[in-house]
């Protein structure tokens, strides 16, 4: 796919050559490439009459909704910065957030279209400062580009987001279904799961979806049955964010033999970079295979990854200093532990800053959680930093029993050693009712750090 063209200009296309075509799904609702292209152009002319213009902020919820989509695309017409945000953000956070960007404008330049910012997405990170990613055409179309490409999306995709369309997880599905001509459908999250189960049976059978590993476990505890009866429907199913249990990886290839199962290594800073076909290849957790047709990764002197490639974010807004401290010479460098193999495959290790330094010894916590989550019973856990008295820093693990089961500590840890190096074992186990997640399906470890 060219990166000239727009993903604007690609509904434009598709609203003429295929104006019947199903583009949006919402509830009872469908609507056409036409009726698309109607309410963007008819969005647009709002827009316009309220002042907006080029390079000028637009601060909005991202509600899985038409409307949504209406106002996102459109503000990019005027040549707009879209600016989604949670739709659950309190009025008081939101109504702060538009005083601070009010009147606010980036640069723009009609010789340079895609240099210029379309997007500005807030992300917490691992620091828990807020910070706003400014995302240009370029990369958003590069992204999309790279997903179409390595994953297949066609005109016959059915794509089902379930998650925040304020971030970039979600924003680049949208951004590839659209410019293949495919069809959206939009669901509230998955808190009604026999929903879930019915969009899944939607009929045209290359229906596809996003899901943060998390969500995957809970799926197959609460519908392993519907899944399976949905095989033949299912073309394929993309996960990241954090790392997917060996277990869940492999109980998902049973229930699903001829789907492409995909894990892929992407951020809000570094763009959708690499992914994997788990499903028809052999997998080793934490592999999220090569480098996609826009990107590049390597493995900076610290051991963590480092990106180049058009996906990459042009920096965060307002702050150059911060900018510069992870973006230099057109490279982006990660918190990310990694390495690549003999093959090009990159392996995601952990992040740089959760490492757990015990006795001398470092350990990451993601490696001692995937044996965890393979041990019978375990349904989920997180592997946290502990200070004793008498050992210092040391290794705590919370886990979660699944309903009807009986953990026994002593076996889980002759387990974990029997896996891993004695000093990755943990020294303080403790079962909980349940573990806190970021949004994205990570372990929450700066909600416990905090405790």
């Amino acid at each position: 796919m060219s990166l000239s063209k727009t993903l604007e200009e690609a509904i434009r296309e598709h609203a003429s050559v295929l104006p019947g075509k199903t583009a949006i799904v919402c509830e009872n609702h469908r609507i056409t490439y036409s009726g698309l292209w109607a309410e963007m152009c008819r969005r647009r002319d709002e827009l316009l009459s309220g002042g907006l213009g080029h390079g000028q902020l637009h601060i909005f919820r991202a509600l899985p909704t038409p409307d949504f989509l209406y106002t996102y695309l459109s503000v990019h017409l005027l040549g707009g910065v879209a600016v989604p945000v949670d739709k659950d953000l309190t009025d008081e956070l939101f109504s702060a957030l538009r005083h601070s960007l009010a009147g606010k404008a980036l640069p723009w330049s009609a010789a340079s279209p895609l240099e210029n910012i379309a997007d500005v997405l807030f992300t917490t990170g691992s620091t828990g400062a807020q910070k706003g990613v400014m995302e240009s055409y370029r990369a958003l179309l590069a992204n999309a580009d790279n997903l179409i490409q390595a994953q297949g999306y066609g005109p016959e995709t059915i794509f089902v987001i379930c998650g925040p369309l304020n971030h970039l997880g979600c924003l680049s599905k949208l951004w590839s279904t659209l410019m293949v001509g495919g069809t959206l459908i939009l669901l509230d999250g998955m808190k009604d799961m026999t929903r879930f189960f019915e969009v899944l049976g939607f009929p045209g059978g290359r229906l596809a979806v996003f899901m943060v590993p998390s969500s995957i476990r809970m799926m197959l505890m609460l519908g392993r049955k519907q899944l399976s009866l949905l095989s033949e429907n299912i073309d394929f199913i993309e996960t990241g964010g954090a790392t997917l249990a060996q277990k869940d990886m492999e109980e998902l290839c049973d229930l699903l033999p001829h789907a492409r199962l995909y894990n892929t290594y992407a951020s809000t800073e570094t763009g959708i970079v690499c992914t994997y076909n788990f499903n028809h290849e052999p997998y080793v957790a934490g592999c999220v295979g090569k480098p996609m047709v826009h990107s590049s990764v390597m493995i900076a002197d610290d051991h963590t990854i480092a990106c180049q490639g058009a996906t990459l974010m042009s920096g965060y807004l307002d702050d150059e200093r911060l900018t510069a401290s992870v973006l230099r010479d057109g490279t982006l460098y990660t918190q990310d532990l990694g390495k690549i193999d003999s093959e090009g495959n990159l392996y995601m290790l952990g992040r740089n800053n959760d490492v757990i330094n015990t006795g001398g010894y470092k350990v990451s916590p993601q490696e001692v959680e995937n044996v965890v989550a393979s041990f019978p019973g375990i349904m989920d856990c997180i592997c946290l930093r502990d200070l004793s008295p008498l050992f210092g820093e040391t290794v705590k693990l919370c886990y979660v029993v699944e309903e009807g089961a009986t953990v026994n500590k002593r076996d889980l840890a002759r387990f974990i050693a029997s896996r891993l190096e004695t000093y990755k074992v943990p020294r303080v186990f403790e079962q909980v009712d349940a573990i806190h997640h970021t949004f994205n399906g990570k372990p929450d470890r700066k909600y416990y750090a905090e405790l």
